[in-house]
């Protein structure tokens, strides 16, 4: 099993290949990518972020990666799982996006004073189109554990992305609104106050919340 999970942080040479050899580095101490991502780039220097299980101590790959032509700096930095933790997402209308993050980082403050990461993310959209592919990106966001849509009339395209990405592992919370989307979420909330602290709720290891095991499903 891997010893640790940890950040790397790289400044290196902008152009074709560079992710081929860092990527050889990591392969040849055995490390395991969880997470890349290109944090900023021009057309001389990329800054590359990797999360990685590495069995046994990351000097010698840090060492390693440095040592090559291409990087200008390796720094080991705090993961994102570790700085940031689990995410929460809420997407709708602006007024009930703001209420239901009243409630998530309201519950959110709590639980992370009690050692948890949990933070929480909003975009104010509207157009079943816009809302559709928001939900269906949640899946692809790094550490997202729950989605929350709060607005008043959600159907159509937006409840088959919310089936899609309840059938990847997210957890999906819809306030009480018009439209089919409550019939496809996991958990109908009609206070968006309330709705924000469940969801955080649901996803805390510190707290004893578990969907599962509710009788009902609609609040």
């Amino acid at each position: 099993m891997p010893d640790e999970k940890i950040g790397i942080l790289i400044q290196a040479a902008n152009g074709p290949g560079v992710m081929h050899q860092l990527t050889g580095v990591i392969a040849r101490h055995i490390g395991d990518i969880t997470s890349v991502e290109i944090v900023q780039a021009d057309a001389a220097l990329a800054s590359i972020y990797f999360e990685l299980d590495l069995d046994g101590p990351a000097e010698p790959l840090i060492e390693e990666m440095a040592a090559l032509p291409i990087c200008r700096e390796v720094r080991r930095v705090q993961t994102l799982q570790k700085v940031y933790g689990k995410r929460v997402i809420i997407v709708g209308g602006g007024a009930q996006v703001g209420q239901v993050a009243i409630g998530a980082i309201s519950e959110a403050d709590r639980h992370n004073i009690r050692g948890e990461h949990i933070s929480v993310d909003t975009i104010p959209l509207v157009g079943e189109q816009p809302l559709a592919e928001a939900v269906r990106a949640v899946a692809r966001l790094p550490r997202a554990r729950a989605l929350v849509l709060a607005g008043a009339l959600m159907g159509g395209e937006i409840e088959q992305a919310v089936r899609e990405v309840r059938a990847q592992g997210l957890l999906v919370i819809s306030l009480n609104m018009a439209g089919s989307v409550p019939d496809a979420a996991d958990l109908v909330v009609s206070d968006p106050v309330q709705a924000g602290v469940m969801a955080v709720m649901a996803v805390a290891d510190t707290a004893k919340f578990n969907i599962a095991r509710l009788k009902r499903r609609v609040f």
